[in-house]
């Protein structure tokens, strides 16, 4: 192979270079690729791309919305989060709008392929390449048009080991994160997880770790096995516990994996069992807890103080409409009442409350319109829980035995949004899959459409929906005859949509059809409950670790300073922002009942810190604040520089160290474990010695 200075005119030396970038780079120029070149950027059209997220429907289902979690936690770094598929073509992308411009000048948008035989070494395409995580910074990309860009990429793989897709971080090289990374594997991780239970929803699921504490999380191993005890599958954790890659593990059996008899699970019925006892092939001794019915997500149950069952509200919207079933106006059906303990969904208006007045006043209005069809608009900033509050609509109403089918406006590109509502025949466009597609609306006939992000409509649109909700009917793309739908509508919006249609982007006779009920959810930092709160997501943090057995472990408390700090707080990311704090926060005071400020992350700190509070008094830095303001600030500010937490480098280093004790000083297993080179374990090693 020629060397790359001569033949691609490289202008980043191959020197000190990971040996994966530097490969990726060698294949750049087998491709023919030039550094100086502009990068290919030859989008699919707008058929082509219904059509392979079509093909991609799975995937899209289960990583929406880990990816929308995603952004919301790198909201404001200017960047933005990709998911491809398994040959690296964008399916859909989220980011921040000062970045999406400059990432659409070089084609990082929906449609376009990122391969290393169209765009050379980056991160998706290389993190497909290698089945490996991986990070692209600035100079490392092969072509110079994209040396603005740092990227980080983990690939996505099915139930079975076929890779699947991939999810990629895009960022200004300048606010390069040490973290994102590893963000984007878990990310990756949860969405092969969720495909996982979804896949072997009716097998015996095996969850299991030589720690008792990483049941629960994303650590745990999930093997699956059908009721005679032969081997299915396995994630990815439990085959680096076991050991083996899945095509030696098909060989096995529970017994011969795990030294038990296969009664043991046998007479798994979906309820929760005692840890087991287990010992892997390879000599580890390992508890385990086996399910034959997948349990539920914790954190979405969090706020509702009870449990779901998970594999009906993983379930897909029905692809026949449901028969019309309206109760008479004079005479509304009373959902039957749920009763803690009895396996129903706990997810009703009354598991919402928290004894916060202003959204006590919010759940007894919708109360009082349980099951009335009545059009509901749920207002709020982004992660006050609009989406966890229709479904309390939904099953207060008696449409609950259907599923909740929501759709979230944003994140659908604007070409595609129109099919995904009202559906298209066969033939209707060049691409178009044979049968057709329902339409989300369709598909909600007899139960309930949530139309989540209604501001971010496109206008034509908004006609076509105002038509839907007047005459209750459907007319698909290409069909020459409307189909007839019975929905319950709720929608939310984060946008101030009275401006909006001030403004002329949003429809008047849309806005007055829509808003039966106008509920606004208060922002947590205007909510008297923030300690309730906290404390109801930590015990699902617990719950989701022990999963209700006998040694579910007690969830965390909060110490008294950290709750001043919660008051203190503004939470701009509201309740999403929370949950993500305590679960990392409950996970550095691991071995400490309290979570105390030394487990807070340093950035959350600085911002408790009242403004204006510094030491100095400099001429002309503007007013300073009065004697009382100062005096109540002083014990916070001494409170919080107290505490800072460790830095990252020092967390870095407990964690890999922590890894070596597990893995008996093995410094591949940690390499592994951890998802980081084995270089960076050595440097560990050199600087601690």
């Amino acid at each position: 192979m020629p060397p790359l200075s001569a033949t691609a005119g490289a202008d980043v030396a191959d020197a000190g270079l990971p040996d994966a970038i530097r490969l990726s780079h060698a294949r750049s120029v087998a491709f023919g690729l030039r550094t100086h070149e502009a990068p290919y950027a030859d989008a699919l059209s707008p058929a082509a791309l219904r059509t392979l997220l079509d093909g991609n429907r799975t995937l899209g289902l289960h990583a929406r919305p880990v990816i929308e979690n995603l952004h919301a936690q790198i909201a404001g770094t200017r960047s933005m989060v990709v998911l491809t598929d398994r040959t690296g073509t964008i399916l859909h992308a989220l980011g921040d709008d000062d970045f999406l411009a400059r990432a659409q000048r070089v084609a990082l948008q929906p449609g376009v392929a990122w391969s290393e035989q169209q765009k050379g070494t980056n991160a998706i395409g290389t993190a497909l390449a290698e089945g490996e995580a991986t990070q692209v910074h600035a100079s490392q990309h092969f072509l110079r048009a994209h040396h603005f860009l740092t990227c980080s990429c983990a690939p996505i793989f099915d139930p079975m080991g076929a890779l699947m897709g991939a999810i990629d971080v895009s960022g200004d090289h300048r606010s390069q994160n040490r973290h994102t990374l590893a963000l984007v594997r878990m990310s990756a991780q949860m969405v092969e997880n969720q495909l996982f239970a979804r896949h072997f929803a009716q097998a015996v699921q095996l969850h299991f770790h030589a720690r008792p504490e990483f049941l629960g999380t994303l650590l745990e191993g999930v093997a699956a096995f059908d009721t005679q005890g032969r081997f299915l599958s396995a994630n990815r954790s439990a085959q680096f516990q076991l050991g083996a890659s899945l095509a030696a593990l098909q060989a096995h059996t529970f017994s011969s994996l795990f030294g038990r008899e296969t009664a043991d699970l046998a007479h798994c019925r979906g309820e929760r069992q005692d840890l087991l006892s287990l010992q892997t092939p390879n000599g580890v001794k390992v508890l385990g807890r086996a399910y034959l019915r997948r349990q539920a997500p914790q954190w979405a149950m969090a706020l509702q103080g009870g449990e779901t069952d998970a594999a009906a509200a993983d379930a897909p919207p029905p692809v026949q409409p449901r028969e019309p079933r309206r109760p008479p106006a004079s005479a509304p059906t009373a959902p039957a009442p749920v009763t803690p303990g009895t396996g129903a969904a706990l997810s009703g208006l009354h598991y919402l409350r928290t004894g916060d007045p202003q959204l006590g006043r919010v759940l007894d209005r919708l109360a009082c319109l349980a099951g009335r069809d009545v059009p509901i608009l749920v207002l709020g900033e982004t992660g006050t829980g609009k989406e966890l509050l229709a479904r309390a609509i939904h099953h207060d109403s008696p449409r609950r035995a259907g599923p909740l089918v929501a759709v979230n406006c944003a994140a659908i590109p604007e070409s595609l949004i129109e099919s995904e509502l009202f559906g298209y025949e066969e033939g209707a466009f060049t691409g178009a899959r044979r049968k057709g597609s329902t339409g989300r609306i369709v598909q909600a006939s007899g139960s309930t459409l949530f139309l989540d992000e209604i501001g971010d409509m496109p206008l034509p649109l908004q006609a076509r929906l105002l038509r839907v909700l007047q005459e209750r009917q459907v007319l698909p793309l290409g069909a020459d005859r409307p189909v007839p739908v019975d929905i319950a509508v709720v929608c939310a919006t984060h946008r101030d949509l009275r401006a909006m249609r001030a403004a002329g982007s949003f429809r008047d006779d849309l806005y007055w059809r829509i808003n039966g009920l106008v509920v606004r959810l208060p922002a947590l930092r205007e909510r008297t409950d923030r300690a309730l709160v906290a404390q109801r997501l930590l015990r699902a943090q617990a719950a989701s670790v022990g999963r209700g057995g006998p040694s579910q472990p007690a969830p965390h408390t909060l110490s008294p300073d950290v709750v001043v700090l919660f008051d203190r707080h503004p939470w701009p990311g509201n309740i999403r922002q929370m949950a993500s704090l305590l679960q990392t926060a409950a996970l550095l005071a691991q071995h400490d009942s309290c979570i105390r400020l030394e487990h807070l992350p340093e950035d959350f700190l600085e911002d408790c810190l009242p403004t204006g509070d510094a030491p100095q008094d400099t001429p002309g830095a503007g007013p300073t604040p009065d004697a009382a303001s100062q005096r109540q600030a002083a014990p916070l500010q001494r409170m919080v520089a107290g505490h800072r937490p460790a830095s990252l480098q020092e967390r870095t280093a407990d964690t890999i160290a922590q890894a070596l004790q597990m893995h008996g000083g093995n410094v591949s297993a940690t390499a592994r474990a951890l998802g980081i080179a084995r270089n960076t374990v050595y440097r560990h090693l050199r600087q601690t010695t």
